[in-house]
């Protein structure tokens, strides 16, 4: 299978995600009702996976599987004549709905094949969607296997993405294996008070989608001081339902509990705590801020701290390598994760 067959199996792919969105679908109609019921499903399996977060993932997808963006990614590299097919571990992570679903693409159209290693998290849509590659195009069906236990096979490669201390026992496990291993990474904001109420708009939709539960999401807003914290508060007030979704309604409430009985200053709207904290990482339900008198400063900050993390909101002028408002969670095919070029690593034996 030459590798422009196995980027048209995904641009079909693609489509299929489309017809969920459109009003008159017309690729793999008896497929999309199935899908639906898999929707369902993975939120039975896992409350975190809403079928708003869910739809929201997979219109993500829809959307960067398209022949234009696979042109724009892969034409700098040379997979038309790689035959290395090698076997590459995916040991995926499970905190939103199909996030290890790059990695997988990465390591299947560069003309490897990939083993994966299900989070118990998100053991369900994955798999169908496999299933759905596989009847737009058979030939590529042994291109993937499955696993439940390391020690049942030798890689080639291994890409493992989960937390910190996870991270630790990935390096060593894997240490004489090539190896790309992902640990924590946070996303933050920084406003300068002149932003659009677009774009404010579109900071919620970083901060609330998925739940705040991605490291694109952001968790921390640096704001200028003598901000209006009203003003943020104003443009959330469109998510205030998320506080209805069970999971995140306990978090937000004991969130609230332990910090008020630590004497904890909270501004809170009821649906979302925020406190000045000069951390990165916020607890679900929390968002924090911190002021900043000189902007310099900030920069500094960021750059000291870029192996930290994952996404700058932020005005063009204020960072270079931003990222626009509301685009936290629509990352472009050459969008990698942690910076790590995933296609030259799979490409470079």
């Amino acid at each position: 299978m030459n590798l422009e067959e196995r980027i048209q199996s995904f641009v079909k792919l693609g489509e299929f995600l489309s017809g969920l969105f459109e009003e008159n679908p017309i690729y793999l109609l008896e497929e999309l009702d199935v899908l639906k019921q898999k929707i369902k499903e993975s939120e039975i399996r896992n409350n975190w996976f809403s079928e708003e977060s869910v739809l929201s993932s997979l219109q993500s997808i829809s959307e960067q599987l398209t022949t234009e963006n696979f042109d724009a990614w892969l034409t700098p590299y040379n997979l038309e004549n790689n035959t290395q097919d090698k076997k590459v571990l995916l040991v995926m992570a499970g905190n939103i709905p199909l996030v290890g679903f790059h990695d997988f693409l990465s390591v299947i159209v560069s003309g490897n094949k990939v083993v994966v290693k299900l989070s118990s998290n998100d053991r369900v849509l994955l798999p169908y969607l496999w299933e759905v590659l596989c009847k737009i195009n058979p030939i590529i069906s042994d291109k993937l296997e499955y696993i439940e236990d390391l020690k049942e096979r030798k890689f080639d490669a291994v890409i493992a993405t989960g937390s910190d201390n996870s991270a630790k026992y990935f390096e060593y496990y894997f240490k004489n294996i090539r190896r790309i291993i992902r640990k924590n990474r946070r996303s933050v904001a920084v406003l300068n008070g002149k932003e659009t109420q677009q774009e404010l708009k579109g900071l919620s939709e970083d901060i609330f989608l998925y739940f705040g539960l991605g490291c694109r999401n952001v968790s921390k807003v640096f704001l200028p001081n003598g901000y209006n914290l009203d003003k943020l508060f104003d443009v959330f007030f469109p998510f205030q339902d998320v506080v209805n979704h069970k999971k995140y309604g306990n978090n937000y409430d004991y969130n609230k509990a332990i910090f008020l009985m630590g004497g904890h200053e909270l501004t809170e709207n009821g649906f979302l705590l925020m406190k000045e904290d000069t951390s990165l990482q916020s607890p679900v339900s929390m968002l924090f801020y911190e002021f900043y008198e000189d902007l310099d400063k900030v920069k500094d900050y960021i750059n000291e701290n870029e192996d930290l993390l994952q996404c700058v909101v932020s005005k063009e002028d204020i960072v270079k390598k931003n990222t626009h408002f509301g685009e936290t969670q629509k990352p472009q095919l050459w969008d990698y994760a942690d910076n790590t070029d995933t296609i030259e690593f799979l490409t470079t034996f």
